[in-house]
């Protein structure tokens, strides 16, 4: 059993590693199922826009392009995206699409 310093330095430290826990300016999608790719990005967009991120890269890969049909579709309807557009030369191509969020 911990006694109460040894618990509280626990609890600090479960804290402190929840907290310090930001959005980096991409999210991987790839080798999901299209539903376990929009429930991610849905909850990392809202991340990102929490933690006050303009631009996002979203990494779902080439493959047969259903995957980034599926994604480009959430994020046409999505109420913090402001545009997108596929990736260009040097940011990841077709398998990649840059996500420009609202301002709060």
């Amino acid at each position: 059993m911990l006694k109460s310093a040894e618990r509280g330095t626990a609890i600090l430290r479960q804290d402190k590693h929840r907290i310090s826990k930001t959005p980096t300016d991409e999210v991987h999608l790839r080798r999901l199922t299209t539903d376990e790719a929009n429930l991610k990005l849905d909850q990392y967009l809202n991340d990102a826009f929490m933690a006050g991120l303009s631009q996002v890269r979203v990494i779902h890969g080439k493959g047969t392009g259903t995957l980034r049909q599926a994604v480009q579709e959430q994020l046409s309807k999505h109420p913090l995206v402001k545009s997108h557009r596929p990736g260009g030369y040097g940011e990841g191509g077709d398998g990649v699409t840059i996500v420009f969020l609202a301002l709060k």
